[in-house]
């Protein structure tokens, strides 16, 4: 996987300087004037608390696909038993299938 993304860091290797000064500023903070406004000051409250209830979120359903994915590999391993199982009786109906026509014929022959 690492192999196939040397290529792409070649290519994007003397673009990245412009990239990073161009996007850097935009996450730096913002002068005192812009945070002064009590409005965007309730956006970025309730931008924050969102963000929490989300992780919050993710988190819980993280929890639960990983339930999910004990629970499927549990069900797995015993449907592999109960595969072998099944392997081993239909090899040995077989071989008692074997046996009998065996015997049958013997018994016809003699």
């Amino acid at each position: 996987m690492a192999l196939q993304l040397i290529p792409l860091i070649k290519v994007l290797g003397p673009y990245l300087t412009t990239i990073a000064t161009t996007a850097i500023p935009a996450f730096t903070a913002k002068p005192a004037a812009a945070k002064a406004d009590p409005v965007q000051a309730q956006q970025i409250s309730e931008l924050q608390q969102a963000v929490t209830k989300n992780a919050q979120s993710l988190h819980t359903l993280a929890e639960q696909l990983q339930k999910v994915i004990a629970l499927a590999e549990q069900a797995s391993k015993e449907a592999e038993r109960q595969i072998t199982t099944y392997k081993l009786l239909v090899i040995g109906s077989a071989l008692i299938s074997v046996v009998a026509i065996v015997i049958a014929a013997y018994s016809l022959l003699s």
